[in-house]
């Protein structure tokens, strides 16, 4: 047994059931922030022509974050999936730490600096963790013999 599969079955036998609760929480904050983006997509796009590198990809980028975050928090939530949906928003959330929000406005009035550290750092915990109990992968782990198509 290789050491991922060892820290694999271990989280799945101390895994308290809070930490369940904690993975929809994040899946709903990404979705929460990508119908934020929705309605505001002229300034997400003009956030990322601020970054030098980006300009010309800015239009793309932006229909890609909101669709990341809306379909990546909904996976998430739900535990369908976890970690494909924990991998599509790990490098948007990276970039808004490093790039986008700067250490100059850490602690001003309206932040969002530590929303996404702390959203990239429980990104980064459910990757190792896994979904949890509560999840549907976990349901169609203990159900086979319901998968979708099988008879």
């Amino acid at each position: 047994m290789n050491l991922l599969q060892r820290i694999d079955r271990w989280g799945e036998t101390h895994h308290p059931i809070w930490i369940d609760g904690l993975r929809i929480v994040l899946g709903l904050i990404l979705m929460w922030k990508g119908i934020q983006f929705v309605g505001n997509i002229d300034l997400l796009k003009a956030r990322i022509d601020e970054q030098p590198f980006l300009t010309v990809l800015s239009f793309w980028l932006a229909h890609i974050i909101v669709f990341a975050h809306i379909a990546g928090g909904l996976l998430i939530a739900m535990g369908l999936l976890t970690r494909v949906g924990i991998l599509a928003n790990i490098p948007i959330l990276f970039g808004a730490v490093f790039f986008v929000n700067t250490p100059v406005n850490l602690f001003a009035v309206h932040s969002e600096m530590i929303l996404s550290v702390i959203v990239l750092c429980a990104l980064i915990f459910f990757l190792v963790e896994g979904s949890g109990r509560f999840s549907v992968d976990e349901y169609m782990r203990r159900h086979p013999e319901k998968a979708p198509g099988t008879n």
